[in-house]
């Protein structure tokens, strides 16, 4: 999928302006078509995994003012307009996929097995073909995003419905996800999509809450259900209205 600088900045939440001096830097990937810059899903994505990695080592990472999903100030109709849909996509993303923190495996190819065998039925998936693509692109690039977190996922499969889903998983054990910071995982947000855009979103989401001390203490206690929904729910509610 080719997006246009419209799209990413959208995607993002930044201004068209902070992507042009992005390219301008070289800070993120595009290509030329036409004169025009576009940018392809599976480069976004990787650069999306890929910053957040790099806090640490001083490389490139948005700013306070520029990160991904930046807590600004909207006027009041925005703040109502932006309420609805894209607001609390992972709250609802997480309803439909579900939590479980009952998997007993203690390897990653286990766990994405196991967890694939239990939610297949209820996303209309083939536990074994999901399974093999979800290992396919794990071995293309580990979906972790440090600090404990990894995020499952393909490249070329779209859920059906119209609804996009996340399926979070507490392992018995924190496992080894080939994290750049070299942590185990102490959780797994297999994300499932209904197109490429929707992907990007809940990438971008999930990238930024990673990176909240709360978010991660909450996740490293196994929170339950209901914890979990509540605190999704108040974060998503607080984006971009502080």
């Amino acid at each position: 999928m080719d997006l246009k600088i419209k799209d990413v900045a959208e995607l993002l939440n930044v201004s068209e302006t902070t992507i042009r001096r992005w390219l301008a830097e070289g800070k993120i990937p595009a290509y030329r078509l036409h004169h025009q810059y576009r940018f392809s899903r599976i480069e976004i994505e990787n650069w999306m995994l890929s910053c957040r990695l790099q806090k640490e080592t001083g490389n490139f990472l948005p700013s306070d003012e520029e990160q991904i999903y930046p807590q600004k100030k909207h006027k009041k109709e925005d703040q109502e307009a932006k309420k609805g849909l894209q607001q609390f996509s992972l709250y609802r993303a997480i309803n439909r996929g579900g939590i479980f923190n009952d998997i007993q495996a203690s390897n990653k190819e286990d766990l994405i097995r196991e967890t694939m065998a239990r939610v297949s039925d209820k996303l209309g998936m083939d536990p074994d073909v999901m399974a093999d693509l979800l290992l396919d692109r794990e071995k293309l690039m580990p979906t972790a995003l440090n600090n404990g977190i990894a995020v499952p996922h393909t490249r070329d499969s779209h859920l059906k419905g119209p609804t996009d889903a996340v399926v979070v998983v507490f392992p018995k054990e924190p496992i080894d996800w080939g994290a750049l910071d070299e942590n185990p995982v102490h959780t797994i947000l297999f994300l499932f999509a209904c197109d490429d855009k929707r992907h990007l979103h809940l990438l971008a989401k999930i990238a930024h809450l990673s990176s909240h001390d709360e978010a991660l203490e909450l996740m490293r206690s196994k929170p339950s259900q209901k914890e979990l929904f509540e605190y999704i729910k108040d974060w998503e509610s607080s984006v971009g209205e502080k």
